[in-house]
């Protein structure tokens, strides 16, 4: 099987909507965005052996590659319509590249994604998607636009993906139930898309939370020239990673819940006056929504333990200091 070959079994589908124009086949796709949007793009890159474990579930890998893009889109609360996927694989294996090609298109499909184009080679496995989305004109979700006074939020839980990684190669032992749940979050995240589209009008920023949350808030302080003060005991967490928090494997959970990546939730901010708001979309959306702490003008993270006082924050995930 050539590289064309390959294509045209596992990823050339019929465009399923009118605003792709010409898609897999030619040397470019032609879309068509909707009047009065801007165009949102993004890239991801997944490395085998890195990002994943060589033997994983290829149905969970080609869930994961696109999770992963759809995650920024909904950082900037926009809406996703297109992707491009670039692949170096080892062999063209049909069974494994059947299974990704289920896991990638179900996610596709569940949002409206259509797959417009790409590149594929022979080498050590590598995989790489851009993705492109719309949001109106004006109205993206920006990492500069935090305020004094602004509340910090966090959807969802923190440091269970960390927890299983942590689990899976020795560092940890967790129990088959709790191990079980936490590496569906590490396999198979979900991205926030539809938080990210109703926080477009009420977050002043907001970021997704891929390498850890104090290193991406980070982000959000720079672009902002602001401060933060953050509550540990406020962070939403598993019971399985408080159990560590508060046994002998603190600085473990510590590690996870702060700086361990791979959470895909979005971490945001909003005046006060948006409370109210906030609590209604997290209601509308079924996601938790926890107020974590508070934008101040002084520059810098300022971390609270439990007992409200500072502490250390462990370092970000860095993909270089990490190699």
């Amino acid at each position: 099987m050539n590289e064309f070959e390959l294509i045209d079994r596992f990823f050339a589908r019929a465009p399923r909507n009118s605003h792709v124009r010409v898609g897999v086949g030619d040397d470019a796709a032609i879309v068509i965005p909707h009047p009065n949007t801007e165009l949102v793009v993004s890239v991801d890159m997944l490395v085998g052996g890195r990002h994943f474990f060589a033997d994983a579930d290829p149905e969970l890998i080609g869930h994961k590659t696109l999770a992963v893009n759809l995650s920024d889109m909904a950082a900037m609360g926009a809406l996703p319509r297109w992707a491009l996927l670039a692949g170096a694989l080892p062999a063209a294996d049909r069974e494994w590249l059947t299974a990704f090609a289920r896991g990638f298109f179900a996610l596709a499909d569940a949002y409206h994604v259509e797959l417009v184009g790409g590149d594929t080679t022979q080498g050590p496995l590598n995989l790489c998607v851009t993705i492109m989305g719309e949001v109106p004109v004006g109205r993206g979700l920006l990492r500069s636009g935090a305020r004094a006074g602004d509340d910090v939020y966090v959807s969802g839980r923190l440091g269970d993906a960390a927890l299983a990684l942590a689990a899976l190669v020795g560092e940890t032992r967790l129990a088959p139930e709790a191990l079980a749940r936490c590496r569906a979050r590490l396999d198979r995240p979900q991205p926030r898309v539809g938080l990210g589209l109703a926080l477009r009008d009420v977050a002043s920023a907001a970021l997704d939370v891929s390498d850890g949350l104090t290193g991406d808030l980070g982000h959000i302080l720079e672009r902002s020239r602001v401060g933060a003060t953050v509550d540990l005991a406020s962070l939403p967490r598993s019971a399985a990673l408080d159990q560590k928090l508060n046994g002998n494997e603190r600085a473990l959970a510590l590690q996870c819940l702060l700086a361990g990546g791979d959470d895909y939730e979005l971490c945001f901010t909003a005046g006060v006056e948006r409370r109210d708001a906030i609590a209604a979309i997290a209601t509308r959306e079924h996601c938790v929504l926890t107020r974590i702490g508070t934008i101040t003008e002084l520059p810098g993270l300022m971390l609270l333990d439990e007992h409200g006082t500072p502490m250390a924050a462990p370092a970000a995930f860095d993909h270089f200091a990490a190699a």
